[in-house]
């Protein structure tokens, strides 16, 4: 056992948010806690480390256990660099290194048996706390999570939020605690980054438990679920897809158990009623005493509705609904992404992936006309009306109350109505009137939803639509989007949605570059992205050589024999034949060394990482020699 929550309660005001909780987290376990949004996730792990008190109840744990867990807001003031933001997790061996140098230097003057002896502990100590391996380890993980070499110099303190979430992450990796607790751990990483953590996770040996609105990162990553559902904590062997079958499993058996047991109430309740003042009043009181100890069985909580997306009664489009001719999306003559060329026809679901900052909501900007296209032209076909959902739901006034934000969509529609059509997506009663700055980011969201749904668009722009949203919103928004008889593109990083929406995928792959390929993403991954493991790179090859100009051309270089330039032509040849080898070898390298597997093996990733810079050496002094005879050609 690493830790044991026993019997915990929570209560804020008149709001029961844990009732006897009790769960044991053990040694190499990974867990998935799930729940609706305040259903008290948060507030358990809260309970774990110590940052808040439970109502009653314990939490037992192993004695020196190490806790890791991710602050909420993570700041790096006072950090030189990401490179030593990561490496700040080993204060202890930073601290042992910095003290045998010391201990070097006075030995350098005299060495008596203390300083000997003192040296000798304390590098045991930095070799068995792998001293030797840690900024291999850290270095590893760092380009795991997003952080190309070029950035590791940066200053940490001026990272953006998601970027310090990012390294607050790695520097958590890095800890080595006994047991890691994980509060939306992919919120700030791209798919790429996503999958990584995913392996690093699924490969590693310590324990950890991940609170996840990601179902296919729970699928791929835990192998128990722990659900709280109405105050109460179930536990479930298997992952996500395997819980929500067990879970149905549970209901309908305590269903039939608590109404069993309801049927032996009633029927004894009615003996006692009319046997109290009879004949058979010892008995009806022996039945009453029994009543009272009975221990009730609670009726099952109905699974808690996500709301009412429902999209139907939308006008019918033309077949052709949306036409991208060598479209290239960005800013000014900056192209994020080039050779957008398809035609997406009337009902069909495209799901857009890719890298932060690769052009996908400035490709769904475009489309709106908020954005002049690069190059190449897109159109969209008759009777089209679009709705876009913006994932900064920058289009709610915050000062707004609920009722009047949505009547924005709804100017004549009477207050009834509004009402009776926004509790389809869970406003109720004053809910209508509270101010939309005073709602959570899943409230906002669900008001966003709300109104596009209100709108009537036949054509959907969604941009990362489940980002507030919890499992059961998420599921209900995907069974009216399945049924949604108009045009769906969606942004979205959850893998889980666009397997049950997406009928095509477009990938943003970075450098300009995009993939468009038929299927959900699953198919697509297995198809393309398990087998090459990475964006293809960006080349920087030189152009081939032209044909020599004119004699006279060539007489500027009259030092050079006809010999000496054949060789010099045929070593270009070699050297363009060559170079594409040598990157794509040096790419190989650079997956290897930001694989999982990696970042677990330091002396392979410092084996790695010195071949990695023999190879970007070579290619320097192959570019330098191209060059140099490339000049003296002429």
């Amino acid at each position: 056992m690493l830790f044991k929550v026993q019997d915990i309660s929570k209560v804020y005001g008149s709001d029961i948010v844990l009732k006897n909780v009790s769960f044991q987290i053990n040694k190499d376990e990974k867990v998935g806690l799930v729940g609706r949004n305040g259903a008290g996730k948060t507030t358990v792990f809260r309970i774990i480390t110590g940052e808040e008190s439970a109502d009653s109840g314990t939490v037992e744990k192993l004695r020196g256990l190490k806790i890791g867990m991710l602050d909420q807001h993570v700041d790096f003031e006072g950090q030189d660099s990401v490179h030593t933001a990561a490496l700040s997790a080993f204060k202890r061996l930073h601290d042992i290194e910095a003290e045998m140098r010391r201990i070097e230097q006075q030995m350098a003057d005299h060495a008596d048996d203390d300083l000997l002896n003192r040296y000798s502990d304390l590098q045991t100590e930095f070799e068995r706390n792998g001293g030797f391996e840690y900024t291999a380890k850290a270095e590893s993980i760092l380009l795991g999570l997003g952080f190309d070499k070029e950035s590791w110099n940066s200053d940490a303190a001026t990272l953006s939020g998601g970027q310090k979430n990012r390294l607050g992450m790695v520097r958590l990796l890095l800890s080595e605690s006994d047991v890691l607790l994980l509060d939306e751990p992919t919120n700030h990483l791209d798919v790429n980054a996503v999958e990584w953590l995913e392996n690093f996770l699924r490969e590693s040996e310590g324990s950890f438990v991940v609170v996840s609105h990601d179902r296919y990162f729970l699928d791929r990553t835990c192998t128990r679920i722990i659900d709280l559902d109405n105050g109460n904590a179930y536990s479930y062997a298997g992952n996500y897809s395997s819980y929500i079958g067990q879970a149905e499993l549970r209901r309908e058996q305590q269903q039939r158990e608590y109404e069993n047991q309801q049927a032996v109430i009633s029927k004894t309740e009615a003996f006692i009623r009319k046997n109290l003042a009879g004949q058979k009043t010892k008995q009806a009181k022996s039945r009453r005493n029994m009543l009272q100890r009975m221990e009730r069985i609670e009726a099952p909580v109905k699974e808690t509705d996500g709301g009412t997306f429902r999209l139907d009664h939308v006008e019918r489009t033309g077949t052709h609904v949306l036409t991208c001719e060598d479209l290239a999306v960005g800013y000014g003559e900056k192209a994020l992404a080039e050779g957008l060329d398809f035609i997406l026809l009337r009902g069909e679901r495209l799901g857009v992936i890719g890298g932060n900052g690769s052009g996908k909501t400035t490709f769904l900007r475009t489309l709106l006309g908020h954005h002049r296209p690069v190059r190449g032209k897109f159109s969209w076909g008759t009777k089209t009306r679009i709705g876009y959902y913006s994932q900064q739901l920058e289009e709610l006034a915050g000062s707004n109350e609920v009722i009047g934000e949505f009547r924005k969509v709804a100017p004549l529609a009477e207050n009834g109505e509004i009402r009776t059509f926004l509790s389809r997506f869970l406003f109720f009663g004053e809910d209508v009137f509270k101010r939309v700055e005073d709602l959570s980011g899943g409230e906002k969201g669900r008001l966003s939803l709300a109104k596009l749904v209100y709108s009537g668009a036949n054509v959907l722009l969604l941009d990362e639509p489940t980002n507030h949203l919890d499992i059961p919103s998420r599921e209900a928004l995907e069974s009216a989007l399945k049924e949604f008889p108009g045009t769906i593109i969606v942004v979205s990083h959850d893998r889980f949605f666009l397997d049950r929406i997406a009928g095509r995928i477009l990938d943003f792959k970075g450098d300009g570059k995009i993939e468009l390929c038929t299927g959900n993403y699953s198919e697509y991954h297995d198809r393309f992205l398990s087998k090459r493991g990475t964006v293809e790179p960006q080349r920087n090859i030189p152009e081939k050589r032209t044909e020599p100009g004119p004699e006279t051309e060539r007489s500027a270089v009259p030092s050079f024999s006809k010999n000496e330039i054949k060789r010099m032509e045929k070593r270009v040849e070699e050297i363009e034949e060559a170079l594409p080898r040598l990157e794509d070898e040096l790419n190989v390298l650079s997956v290897e060394m930001s694989s999982p597997e990696t970042a677990l093996d330091a002396d392979l990733f410092r084996d790695l990482s010195a071949e990695f810079e023999k190879r970007e050496a070579l290619i320097r002094d192959t570019y330098a020699e191209w060059e140099d005879l490339q000049e003296k050609l002429g």
